[in-house]
């Protein structure tokens, strides 16, 4: 009989060591969970705020890119306009005196107001 006993105490202590084995599989798989959890809920608000900033830095580089794009266009609008002056001074020269000095006050209007509109575009646009 006492090998029955001590055959009872060893299987005894075996299940007591499997059962403690499992009880802190289970706790540590527990708290595995929890912490992946909280992981996942700190990457979760995180991607709630980050929209706005995302927004934001696209807008700011769209006004970039458009502040660039419209200082070319200033740049190569007034080598156009340069080239159309040269080429229509000569012209206005032509003319009689009377509509020579119309020519000359539209040009001048016109200079005006294309400058105004520059500088008003591009203060816009910073």
């Amino acid at each position: 009989m006492p090998e029955i006993n001590t055959n009872i105490n060893k299987a005894a202590q075996d299940i007591t060591s499997v059962a403690k084995d499992a009880a802190y599989v289970v706790i540590g798989a527990g708290v595995l969970s929890y912490q992946k959890a909280q992981v996942q809920r700190q990457e979760l608000l995180k991607r709630l705020s980050d929209p706005k900033a995302v927004v934001g830095n696209r807008i700011k580089g769209a006004r970039t890119d458009l502040s660039g794009a419209i200082h070319t266009v200033d740049a190569q609008l007034e080598d156009v306009i340069s080239r159309v002056e040269a080429a229509y001074v000569p012209l206005e020269d032509r003319l009689p005196t009377p509509a020579r000095d119309l020519a000359k006050q539209v040009r001048t209007q016109a200079k005006e107001t294309g400058s105004q509109i520059r500088d008003r575009i591009l203060t816009v646009t910073g």
